[in-house]
């Protein structure tokens, strides 16, 4: 009986792809090489931009590169799909319904592991991409369970954007991480019980921020999921 592999769906954007790889590494118990999580990666930095799709208008829908992500990583042998951007989840019913494999649904996860967190959850803080606030990936699933999702203010959200595109860039430093503590004290000024990391980019730089309430990351809840399914689910 052997360990299932993952396959990610990757290089959205690539330094974010590889932070949970990371993640995945830390969060599985190992003596050995041979303990530790096969992963198969497409880290695909040429999937056609979820902004310009989704924010700008006009830009090529990255829908049919994410299917056949998918169906190369179903055909190459992996036992189910994982995909560590939170917008990208707006295409993820394309992407199941393109393989026989499950597909981890990290946006799902994430609302789950909030409410367990926190059971009498009134009021979550989102940091995450205009594109994830405007589709309402969290605040639909939020809202069934009678939870008010807070999202940034206009200028305070504008500056967080720009974060996530200089961290696209590989070429970054402390300003990044200010504008992000700036976004969650911003949060938890308008009353955030707990705060979500929703965007995988910022999920590179989210360990330093330091908060008086409750931090979650998508991109961690993701991680772990993918170590109990592979250590708990042998095939």
């Amino acid at each position: 009986m052997g360990e299932k592999v993952v396959g990610i769906i990757g290089g959205m954007g690539p330094e974010a792809t590889v932070d949970l790889m990371a993640r995945v590494i830390r969060a599985t118990s190992a003596a050995d090489d041979r303990d530790h999580i096969r992963m198969l990666v497409d880290n695909n930095p040429k999937v056609p931009s979820r902004i310009r799709a989704l924010i700008e208008g006009g830009g090529e829908s990255p829908a049919p590169c994410l299917r056949e992500m998918a169906q190369k990583l179903a055909a190459w042998g992996v036992d189910f799909l994982a995909m560590p951007c939170n917008t990208a989840h707006h295409y993820y019913s394309d992407i199941r319904e393109a393989v026989s494999i499950p597909v981890l649904n990290m946006v799902d996860m994430a609302v789950e592991a909030c409410l367990i967190r926190n059971k009498n959850l009134k009021k979550v803080g989102l940091m995450a991409s205009t594109a994830v606030l405007n589709l309402e990936l969290y605040e639909q699933s939020f809202a069934a369970e009678g939870v008010e999702m807070l999202a940034p203010p206009p200028a305070v959200q504008k500056g967080l954007m720009g974060a996530i595109r200089r961290i696209k860039t590989s070429v970054y430093g402390e300003e990044v991480r200010l504008i992000l503590q700036e976004t969650a004290d911003s949060l938890v000024g308008e009353g955030a019980e707990l705060l979500l990391v929703a965007c995988t980019e910022l999920s590179v730089i989210s360990e330093s921020l330091a908060v008086k309430v409750p931090l979650l990351d998508a991109s961690q809840i993701l991680a772990e999921a993918i170590v109990k399914k592979v250590k708990t689910d042998c095939t």
